[in-house]
């Protein structure tokens, strides 16, 4: 709201919260506030590779924490004079999608069906799931998506952040699938991405590949299971896998076996010839020191598979069930057979009944805690099995990689610095290459096809790659160049590669999604290496990691300059929030409750990289302060409706130099902060300062702004003046954290937003560093033992004061004489004495009662 005619703030009767944040959203997006300038150089962008939060979950305070603490800073550097370049995303691919789809529509995908145009799912779904082709699949997940992340949309636009929803971008639309399919060919091109066969962890309820970044240790029970091997004993808790048995292993120190070394054993029940092996990872405290090496039961059978060249025999199949056939080397007979085609578990117990006719089980089961690798998101335990996946080469076997990821991460800078560790720990413990293939639906596609031989067997050591200018395609519905449609599938003919890549393939990707690689070379040259990737610690070895690899390998670069990273959000009680304890809070029934600003000052409040728990107190603490920002602002604003607003120059008394050489320091303080980016600490500054400002001066001033008192015209402008300036520094000051409020005030008296307005500056203060804080410090300090006085004895705070003494330091004497004329009007003070003392002491002497 401008200024009337005469110069003078127009300020409503009576301001309140309700309805600015519908108001000033749509002001905001209908003047284009927070629009990117493309034409921008470089030097005077700030670009911000914004989390694309992944849409097909629902909303809880963690979706809110992370973006509001982001938009901060992004507030704070737009009003320094950067041009912001703030896109937002949106991760809608991969598993989660399509387990959404499914349960949401009642359907699950069948790639043998073909296209149906006229597919429409039912209004409810039934019991069971309607198969429908990978394209009609792949509809609904568009529909879904586009319906989710209109919600998301909504929930971020109530809270104000300060996106150019221009720039918006989903990891599975056109130009996603593009960027990630042109960078993969690019891998392959210099072969640093590759396809073998190969042992994987797979997770046989979502049925398909899982990467080392995507596993997650949980302890469940087992047992130790004794097995005699002829006459050696081991320890397993995995009898089932008996038959996978390709070796023994101890330690190469171990004095028990060292004359065994060489040496061969019988498997139990299968009678299979294994031999003895040496190997460091083999721990002599484990069980009896020996283990059996099955191919494979964990990820260290994997290693000793490679670095021992150990055969493999297979017998888990990708449905978690014994294979029907045994593998090589193991006879097709009574044992075998007792096993074939079932689960792991009926597997387990058939094999240890056989072991105990046998006497081969040596004792009874001994049960244990342990640790058990799980997919991420999956229920059972992983199993690994042999199969064919594309790989990116991420440093995990390649030396020289690791030490050169390892100095990218020491380029980046941290905020807060201790985040560092973890992702050098994750460098650190990296043990295999990335497996980016996904044997699902929802994805991007690998873009690859192979040729057919004359036999119909695919060769994948010659893939038949697309011209980049083709991208993107999808090679179980394109063809490539060379053939037609008619030889998919044929002898001599082609077959596309049906996988899809793992959605962190492309994620990995965003500043180079956002920022325009190749497609907008102008834009990128302008936003990128982008200048902060914001994001939550729990995928610095996913999200962060991965783009700094694909970055490392295409650019030579960082894709970013720093990082800032924020803590969990934890429940009310301080536990992690999570669906199966059922201690999810979501934030619409919050922000409805306590309004958008509320809940952004609790965000706020939490430090970089810290836990915090959602706390309705602190909400309630922000929604008094939105409040306190209006009254007080309605108050200041209304000593200036009697014409134009002082400037500057105008003031002149010591306790309003004293106010704004605080306020300069402030300024300093939480300038200094934001530029660490440490939001936490600039509220802080902002709000300790404008508590003091309520409190204390404008209790003070109050009647001297009248123009009332001692004093006179001169006096009056001062505080007037004082109130004006204060009152638009610390809007400014509020800003990056309510921006709502903020933008309300702002518009009663100043012309356009607040959001594009200056940030503060200690020269805009002008002789303000000149003034002593000391003088409302003690000031205040005094006004505060009146009003004291006043609530001890019950008396109103209009009560008179009859004396006032005032004992001190001859310093702090000289304070209280330079705020003489604003304590007595404020204290309704009589007669105030002065004496000289070696501490601060305030007698209050109330006039009697009329």
């Amino acid at each position: 709201m401008p200024t009337d005619a005469t110069g003078a703030p127009r300020v409503p009767d009576k301001p309140t919260l309700e309805g600015i944040e519908a108001t000033w959203a749509a002001a905001w997006e209908e003047e284009r506030l927070y629009r990117f300038n493309p034409g921008t150089p470089r030097e005077q962008v700030f670009s911000i590779d914004t989390p694309p939060p992944t849409v097909s979950g629902s909303l809880h305070m963690g979706s809110v924490f992370g973006y509001v603490q982001t938009d901060a800073l992004a507030r704070y550097r737009r009003m320094s004079g950067w041009e912001l370049f703030y896109p937002m995303g949106w991760d809608d691919n991969g598993l989660p999608t399509e387990r959404r789809v499914q349960t949401y529509f009642g359907v699950r995908c069948d790639p043998s069906l073909t296209y149906d145009p006229g597919f429409e799912p039912a209004a409810e779904p039934g019991k069971d799931d309607i198969p429908v082709s990978r394209p009609n699949f792949i509809a609904l997940c568009n529909q879904l998506t586009e319906q989710d992340e209109k919600v998301f949309e909504d929930l971020w636009c109530r809270m104000g952040l300060s996106v150019d929803w221009t720039r918006s971008y989903a990891t599975i639309d056109e130009r996603s699938r593009r960027a990630s399919q042109r960078m993969f060919l690019r891998n392959l091109s210099r072969g640093e991405a590759y396809s073998a066969e190969a042992p994987t962890l797979w997770d046989v309820d979502y049925q398909t590949a899982v990467a080392q970044a995507e596993m997650e240790d949980k302890d469940r029970t087992a047992a130790y299971h004794r097995l005699r091997f002829d006459d050696i004993e081991i320890d397993t808790t995995r009898p089932e896998l008996l038959a996978a048995c390709v070796a023994l292993v101890a330690h190469p120190d171990d004095e028990r076996f060292a004359d065994r070394f060489g040496t061969s054993v019988h498997t139990p029940l299968f009678g299979v010839e294994v031999p003895i092996l040496a190997h460091p990872l083999a721990d002599p405290e484990k069980g009896s020191g020996i283990a059996m090496i099955c191919t494979f039961g964990d990820v260290t059978d994997v290693i000793w598979w490679r670095e021992l060249q150990l055969p493999t025999r297979s017998i888990i199949t990708r449905a978690g069930r014994i294979t029907d056939a045994p593998p090589p080397g193991v006879d097709d007979g009574p044992a075998w057979r007792a096993i074939a085609g079932l689960t792991v578990k009926a597997a387990q117990r058939a094999i240890v009944a056989l072991l105990t006719e046998s006497g081969d089980l040596i004792g009874e089961p001994r049960p244990i805690t342990h640790p058990v690798k799980f997919y991420e998101r999956g229920e059972r335990p992983l199993e690994i099995v042999t199969s064919r996946q594309w790989y990116i080469r991420n440093g995990g076997r390649d030396a020289p990689l690791r030490l050169a990821l390892l100095a990218r991460g020491a380029e980046l800078r941290w905020h807060p610095p201790y985040m560092q560790v973890r992702y050098d720990n994750w460098v650190n413990g990296l043990n295999s290459d990335w497996l980016v293939s996904r044997q699902r639906y929802f994805g991007v596609p690998i873009p690859v096809w192979y040729p057919l031989g004359a036999d119909g067997v695919p060769d994948h050591e010659r893939p038949i790659v697309p011209d980049e200018a083709s991208l993107p395609i999808d090679p179980t519905t394109d063809v490539p160049s060379g053939y037609d449609a008619g030889q998919r599938g044929v002898p001599g003919g082609f077959v596309g590669d049906a996988d899809v890549m793992d959605t962190w393939a492309t994620s990995s990707l965003t500043p180079q999604i956002a920022c325009g690689w190749v497609d907008d070379p102008d834009l990128f040259a302008s936003t990128f290496p982008m200048s902060l990737r914001p994001q939550g610690p729990e995928i610095i070895r996913t999200w962060l990691f991965s783009t700094t690899l694909r970055s490392h390998l295409e650019h030579d670069a960082l894709p970013w300059h720093d990082t800032s990273l924020n803590g969990w959000v934890l429940d009310p009680d301080h536990k992690k929030m999570s669906k199966s304890k059922g201690n999810v809070v979501t934030p619409m029934p919050l922000v409805e409750e306590f309004g958008s600003d509320a809940v952004r000052y609790w965000a706020c409040n939490g430090r970089p990289g810290t836990d915090t728990a959602v706390d309705t107190g602190v909400m309630k603490i922000g929604r008094r302060l939105a409040i306190k920002i209006l009254n007080a602002s309605k108050f200041a604003l209304g000593r200036l409706a009697g014409g134009p607003v002082p400037g500057p120059a105008a003031v002149s008394t010591p306790l309003d130099r004293a106010l704004l050489a605080r306020l300069a320091d402030v300024v300093t303080q939480a300038t200094a902060a934001f530029e660490e980016f440490d939001y936490a600490r600039a509220q802080e500054f902002a709000e300790t300062f404008f508590w003091s400002f309520c409190d204390d001066y404008v209790e003070l001033v109050k009647t001297r702004a009248y123009g009332e008192g001692d004093g006179a015209a001169a006096a009056a402008d001062s505080a007037r003046a004082t109130l004006a300036l204060a009152l638009s520094v610390q809007l400014r000051l509020f800003a990056p954290f309510l921006p709502f409020v903020t933008e309300e005030v702002w518009r009663w008296w100043q012309p356009g937003s607040v959001h594009r307005a200056a940030w503060p500056t200690v020269a805009e203060l002008e002789g303000a560093t000149a003034g002593d804080w000391s003088v409302l410090q003690v000031a205040g300090e005094v006004l505060g033992a009146i009003r004291r006085a006043k609530t001890t004895e019950k008396r109103s705070m209009r009560a008179k004061v009859h004396r006032l003494t005032v004992s001190g330091p001859a310093d702090i004497l000289a304070a209280v004489d330079a705020a003489r004329g604003d304590l007595i009007d404020a204290g309704g003070v009589e007669e105030l004495l002065l004496v000289g003392a070696d501490t601060l002491s305030v007698v209050v002497e109330l006039a009697e009662e009329a």
